[in-house]
């Protein structure tokens, strides 16, 4: 019988630390993503963001505006994403957590519809549901807020 109760007690602990693991995954930028058009609030696109050697990549994987164009290219980019494809587009290169903190900075992000990259901040906030995106040159910049695709 005290084999049984040994045996519930770990089954139990086990449980408990894969909710929080799976509860702390979520608070990572990494997964799939909605961005919304600021000003209307209209659902503008789908972006995956991945993580490799510690740094973070997003990629606009569905164009979800009305009446949005696939096969738009980025005439105003000045990089290697120059007159390439929006859709498919990697726009987030670079960042990085933040040691002790669910803050990912130090990369780049891109806006295709001006081709201008901005200094990088990803937030996950309301349990991972939702992910604060800043982008900034110097002091100046502006948040967005991304909802989380389950």
């Amino acid at each position: 019988m005290a084999h049984i109760r040994t045996f519930a007690r770990q089954l139990l602990g086990a449980a408990i630390l894969l909710g929080a693991s799976l509860a702390h995954a979520q608070m990572s930028p990494v997964g799939s993503w909605h961005s919304f058009d600021e000003k209307t609030g209209e659902l503008k696109s789908l972006i995956v963001i991945t993580e490799s050697g510690g740094a973070l990549s997003g990629r606009i994987e569905q164009l979800l505006r009305k009446n949005a164009d696939p096969k738009k290219l980025c005439t105003e980019c000045t990089d290697d994403r120059k007159d390439k494809p929006v859709l498919g587009m990697e726009i987030i290169r670079g960042a990085k957590k933040v040691e002790g903190k669910d803050v990912w900075e130090g990369g780049k992000i891109l806006d295709p519809e001006n081709g201008k990259e901005y200094t990088l901040k990803l937030t996950p906030i309301e349990e991972g549901k939702k992910l604060e995106v800043r982008g900034s040159v110097l002091f100046i910049g502006r948040t967005q807020t991304w909802q989380r695709v389950q």
